[in-house]
């Protein structure tokens, strides 16, 4: 694993079953395939980079349903569209417009567990096809409020703009 990863998320990972996170990343799991562990970062890491100075801190975009944004989000993140419609797509691409594509940028929805998320895959893989270099998914493993909110992470209310 990536040296990245807390501990807790690699024994979480470890104990999800027989592949663990190594199955989700590479198919071998009835999660989403295609991630590998450079596409990932966790929550407890996004967090601390949050907190560090402004240089370190990537753009921050959630990918998921509009009510889930306005209900409570992650400071600084943009509204950005649910990224299983062509329009959520659409206003990723817009959003991400006039970025440059090394910009390191972090996705997220948290709407339900990984594995289940309509969201995530397709944003991810268009922020690929724009060539976005440094594209990363936040691992929202259950959902917003367990993997983000109850651990304490920075958290604000808002509304849908982008």
């Amino acid at each position: 694993m990536a040296t990245s990863y807390s501990t807790s998320f690699t024994r979480r990972s470890a104990l999800s079953g027989p592949f663990g996170l190594l199955g989700l990343l590479t198919g071998c799991s009835s999660g989403l395939s295609g991630w590998n562990q450079a596409d990932l970062i966790e929550p407890k890491v996004l967090s601390q980079r949050l907190s560090g100075n402004s240089d370190g801190k990537p753009a921050l975009f959630h990918v998921g349903f509009p009510f889930l944004y306005r209900s409570k989000h992650i400071p600084g993140s943009l509204y950005a569209g649910p990224g299983n419609y062509p329009d959520g797509l659409e206003a990723l691409k817009k959003a991400v417009s006039s970025l440059p594509k090394t910009q390191e940028i972090v996705i997220y929805c948290g709407c339900c567990p990984w594995a289940n998320c309509p969201n995530m895959k397709p944003a991810f893989a268009l922020l690929k096809q724009l060539g976005f270099t440094q594209a990363k998914a936040l691992m929202i493993e259950t959902n917003i409020s367990k993997d983000w909110i109850q651990m304490g992470y920075p958290i604000e209310n808002g509304t849908a703009a982008s």
